[in-house]
């Protein structure tokens, strides 16, 4: 049992140093900061952030949402209704997130980029909208800043999902009983958490978060995973029988949260970008391949 404490320690604090590590690479790159550049430069970020966004699809798809539906289907199993329930939760995590960003930007009275629409009226690909982005690569500013896309707000939500799922992925090395079991998850999650990370200290740049908010936010999410270990040691080493039923359903709202950021705002704004579509497809289907042959090893 001793050993088996080691490990899940030393899990912990791997996980907090490997995340910060890669989700402070962008932070302190230059060259991920940079407002202005050659075309070379822009198009190498627009395509990182593409990749970015594979990586989001595949997490979307192949991890927070089967595992929510895997959970909730155990704590459902004795209850006899046919009513698509676990659905009905993802959904409203959705339509929170929908509701209030529609909330934010109705309080702020704001109807500039971030309400304007993120797919263009067919016949209408050249808006205003767009204008002001070929307008900004003439002028040498950086074309992965979508005035159409990004949100500060949308990026928030996308933080704040992933954090949430972070700690039920620590969660799930805390409770192991085995210390074969932990290293094989632990590994599984240090590999898939670094990719995480980078792609969000990215999308958390494009936002134009400020620096101090954005060193904030990747400390915060690097905390997660060692916060949840920390809390599954407490709970196994205390024999406590967890609210199983209210950590499934606060995965569901997470997953909810993040198929809005992942169909609203990221994959939009990475498809609705001008110029080299079916190079930005192609890292999108990279960064997506790369995630599902993680997911496949795990």
């Amino acid at each position: 049992m001793e050993y088996l404490l080691e490990v899940k320690i030393s899990a912990l604090f791997g996980l907090l140093v490997l995340t910060l590590f890669f989700g402070f690479i962008p932070v302190r790159m230059k060259f991920f900061r940079a407002a202005n550049g050659t075309e070379i430069h822009r198009t190498v970020l627009s395509l990182i952030s593409c990749f970015a966004g594979g990586v989001f699809l595949a997490a979307c798809l192949l991890d927070i949402i089967p595992d929510y539906l895997s959970d909730i289907s155990e704590q459902l199993q004795d209850t006899n209704t046919d009513y698509p329930l676990a659905e009905f939760i993802m959904a409203c995590g959705f339509f929170i997130v929908l509701i209030l960003e529609r909330l934010v930007l109705s309080c702020n009275g704001q109807g500039n980029e971030e309400t304007a629409p993120l797919l263009p009226p067919a016949g209408h690909s050249h808006s205003h909208a767009h204008r002001s982005v070929n307008d900004m690569e003439s002028s040498g500013h950086h074309v992965h800043m979508d005035l159409q896309a990004h949100s500060s707000f949308r990026s928030f939500m996308l933080f704040l999902s992933l954090s949430l799922h972070s700690v039920f992925e620590g969660l799930a090395i805390g409770l192991q009983a085995t210390d074969a079991k932990v290293l094989e998850i632990c590994i599984a999650i240090l590999i898939h958490k670094s990719i995480i990370v980078f792609s969000l200290s990215i999308k958390l740049i494009q936002s134009a978060v400020p620096t101090m908010w954005l060193i904030i936010y990747i400390l915060v999410f690097s905390i997660m995973s060692p916060m949840g270990i920390a809390i599954g040691i407490g709970v196994s080493e205390a024999q406590l029988q967890m609210g199983l039923l209210v950590q499934a359903v606060l995965e569901g709202l997470a997953a909810g949260t993040f198929v809005y950021i992942t169909f609203l705002e990221i994959l939009p704004h990475e498809l609705n970008s001008p110029g080299r579509q079916l190079l930005k497809v192609l890292f999108i289907l990279i960064g997506f391949s790369l995630m599902a042959f993680l997911c496949f090893l795990g």
